[in-house]
């Protein structure tokens, strides 16, 4: 064989470690221990505790999976022409996870959208169980087109968006201003109809608006993303880091269904008063069906905030990480990480899962997924919690101390195990 033809051949093999597209080549290959005849089923897990909000499922059962579907969630399902059988026993069996707030428009640009500070989505989600991530605002209706060809389009990870009313999406630094002024800041680019148009030619991939990161204190950018909002029949997301709106005026503004992001955080956009108490603005938002999202980040989540608030009743509705490279190198890790902060801070198993699938499938637009319902697309996390003795930071070096970490175990996504922490579908020796 001539030089280049090994070159050309060991160029199209994958990265060491790199995570393949669920339609690449390999998917056609048989997985470990299944015969080349098909099977009534092609995996079963057996004995776990399944918990499917949407379908009122809180207990011991079997879920069985056929061409990349749920096939049947019942009782001792039969385990004698079965392709791979894994035993969840002791475990809880899931809705694949939903994390609605994250940045994964990785680029080599110095900012957000088509940058380094955004990070690639399969390398966090599929190891914690997610299955869906939700892009908030990173790409604008120029360059959304650009973060489909690169990233949505290549991850096996299942990745939606926000639009940013700002045409270039997060390139709102001011190294990078045009004239003057950060391109996430220029209002002769935040066009509410082309912003609707780019939504609905990627109906259900693009699930609503984002508005963010806008220094101006006049309401024009807020406006133009509503009113593309309302063309397109969708959600807004709005981060609170907007110090020029008062919080009141905010939420007075969002309609039902709009999503209110950075919950639990101290200071004038937190969801507490001064004497830690919810503010009247909350509650009469949460009342008219404004949701909250969790918005963990680098610098947006405090203990002793949430800790109140979880008192008084007031929970997030998603439990949106904030996904990006420096809060995944800080406190914040994953989505998985943040629930197991709120189990042990009291919060049920049950109300966690809800919070991680139905509530957030929900919340975006997309009934379709945070189930197990037959016939829907088996996306799945299998979780362990583990006993121990942990600790938890939030954003300000506050620790927890606790006795609780979840564990995905197992991830399936559409069909397919791509995430196996111990080895659970694999052959013994």
């Amino acid at each position: 064989m001539k030089r280049r033809d090994v070159i050309k051949n060991l160029s199209a093999l994958p990265l060491a470690g790199a995570v393949l597209p669920l339609d690449s080549a390999l998917d056609s290959q048989p997985r470990r221990g299944e015969s080349a005849q098909p099977r009534e089923i092609d995996i079963l897990l057996k004995g776990g505790h399944v918990i499917d909000p949407k379908n009122n499922i809180d207990g011991i059962m079997d879920v069985a999976v056929k061409d990349g579907k749920i096939a049947r969630v019942e009782r001792n399902i039969n385990s004698t022409d079965v392709a791979q059988i894994v035993n969840a026993t002791g475990m809880y069996v899931t809705p694949g996870l939903i994390d609605t707030h994250t940045h994964v428009f990785v680029g080599s640009e110095q900012c957000f959208a088509d940058g380094w500070l955004s990070i690639p989505p399969d390398y966090i989600s599929l190891k914690a169980g997610i299955t869906t991530m939700v892009d908030v605002g990173c790409s604008g209706w120029r360059n959304f087109a650009l973060f489909k060809r690169n990233v949505i389009d290549r991850s096996s990870t299942r990745v939606l968006a926000f639009l940013n009313i700002a045409g270039d999406g997060m390139k709102g630094n001011e190294l990078l201003a045009v004239g003057g002024v950060p391109t996430e800041e220029d209002m002769n680019d935040m066009s509410a109809q082309m912003t609707a148009n780019a939504i609905r030619q990627h109906s259900g991939i693009i699930v609503g608006v984002k508005v963010g990161h806008f220094r101006n204190p006049i309401w024009t950018p807020f406006d133009r993303a509503l009113e593309a909002c309302e063309i397109a029949n969708v959600p807004l997301f709005l981060e609170c880091n907007l110090p020029q709106w008062p919080l009141d005026e905010i939420l007075k503004r969002l309609r039902k269904g709009d999503i209110y992001a950075h919950t639990f955080f101290s200071g004038a956009k937190g969801v507490l008063d001064e004497n830690g108490i919810l503010k009247d603005s909350v509650i009469q938002a949460r009342n008219k069906g404004v949701l909250f999202d969790l918005g963990h980040g680098n610098g947006m989540f405090h203990f002793d905030i949430a800790i109140k608030a979880l008192a008084q009743g007031f929970k997030p509705d998603t439990f949106g990480s904030d996904l990006h490279r420096p809060s995944v190198m800080g406190s914040m890790r994953s989505m998985i990480e943040t629930m197991s902060k709120f189990l042990n801070m009291g919060m049920s198993i049950s109300e966690i899962i809800n919070i991680a699938t139905w509530s957030s499938a929900q919340a975006i637009g997309r009934p379709d997924l945070g189930n197990l319902s037959v016939g829907s697309e088996a996306d799945i996390a299998v979780i362990n919690e583990r006993k121990g003795n942990f600790g938890f930071l939030d954003t300000r070096n506050q620790r927890l101390q606790a006795d609780r970490r979840l564990d995905a175990e197992m991830t399936i996504r559409a069909g397919r195990i791509v995430w196996d922490l111990n080895g659970m579908a694999g052959s013994n020796l």
